[in-house]
């Protein structure tokens, strides 16, 4: 990854082990992880909790996404993740589909086969008997199998208890009936719980200009005309993008009659990179304005940047951005969560920030 302060990945952030009051709920996107559990919640309320095998067990790595929708009735759904390139059996799963299926034991006790496993989803759903027990189970020490055939993998409890009670504060259900922890004795009804937020609508529309600039003679700067009006976009060019006065050349794409989409290599790391992507007008005043210094695609309109957590790529994060007629709109922000071996290109997708994208034709 990019090796400076200005840029840090969701999965690999440090996050406070406190958890927030009440009073923090305003800001619905959160991620919080604890030991072998992470929580993310999206602008909509939608909370998404991640357990993995304790980070010692990389022979057999497992996952389970349990899923909470925001409001007073939403259920809980789960799903688990076999990994494990050394062990058959993961492999199984993908061969065999239907006639072999995942059993969960919870302290030694078996409470059954979970749904078919999906080959397009690489999960099986978990029943809602075993989703119950698993919620009960992970508010208190615990000891969670996932059986296939002869083999067995753990699920650690550790960490569960803290993310659970950071989802119910996200979604208003602390003291409620509907909470993953609670009393004996909830103190609010389940009117107090937060509703779901509406996701942000956006409008895309597909750049209407030729993708290649080169002979457009309305628009013409050299290099270092480019790279002296971007440095002006950002409070430190040389950390944020140390490439930008390089050699490495510019790119420049139409996006109307008057803006462009300049591109330029900003920074190279161990096993990442990120480019530079501004909006300009083609004549003066230029009014450049700065989308990212860690672009990884452009496409038609469609700008995002895709980053690992790790070299080997398990876990990665991401975000996307659409053209919406005169800027660029962040569209998607998500990780795949921890990096713990579950398969390349990481476990599950865990957004932070979704929307409804809107084509305009």
């Amino acid at each position: 990854m990019k090796h400076n302060n200005k840029m840090r990945l969701p999965m690999l952030v440090a996050v406070s082990m406190a958890l927030f009051s009440t009073a923090s709920m305003a800001h619905t996107e959160t991620e919080f992880t604890s030991q072998d559990w992470q929580v993310v919640c999206d602008n909509t309320r939608t909370c998404r909790l991640a357990g993995y095998q304790a980070d010692n067990n990389s022979e057999f790595p497992v996952s389970i996404l349990l899923t909470r929708r925001a409001g007073a009735d939403a259920g809980v759904d789960g799903k688990v993740k076999l990994g494990g390139a050394k062990d058959s059996s993961s492999k199984a799963l993908m061969q065999l589909g239907n006639r072999h299926r995942i059993s969960l034991f919870i302290n030694d006790r078996n409470y059954g086969e979970t749904k078919p496993y999906s080959a397009a989803a690489g999960s099986a759903e978990l029943t809602q008997a075993q989703v119950t027990a698993l919620l009960s189970a992970l508010q208190r020490s615990s000891k969670i199998t996932l059986a296939l055939r002869n083999s067995r993998w753990q699920l650690s409890d550790k960490g569960a208890s803290a993310v659970m009670l950071k989802a119910d504060d996200v979604q208003g259900r602390v003291g409620t009936p509907s909470a993953f922890i609670n009393s004996n004795e909830a103190v609010k009804s389940n009117s107090n719980v937060l509703p779901p937020k509406a996701v942000p609508v956006l409008r895309f529309v597909e750049p209407s200009g030729k993708s290649d600039i080169s002979n457009d003679k309305k628009f013409v700067m050299r290099s270092s005309q480019l790279a002296s009006l971007m440095k002006g976009t950002m409070k430190d060019a040389d950390a944020d993008c140390p490439n930008l006065s390089d050699k490495s050349p510019w790119h420049v794409s139409r996006l109307n009659d008057s803006q462009l989409l300049a591109q330029h290599d900003c920074w190279t790391a161990a096993y990442n990179a990120g480019s530079g992507a501004w909006v300009i007008n083609d004549s003066k005043p230029y009014k450049p304005t700065l989308v990212t210094t860690s672009a990884t695609n452009y496409d038609k309109g469609k700008l995002s940047s895709v980053q690992k957590g790790r070299g080997i790529g398990d876990c990665m994060s991401k975000v996307d951005w659409v053209w919406t007629g005169r800027a660029f709109e962040k569209s998607h922000e998500s990780t795949t969560g921890l990096c713990r071996l579950i398969e390349a290109g990481g476990a599950w997708q865990l957004p932070t920030y979704v929307t409804d994208v809107k084509v305009v034709k």
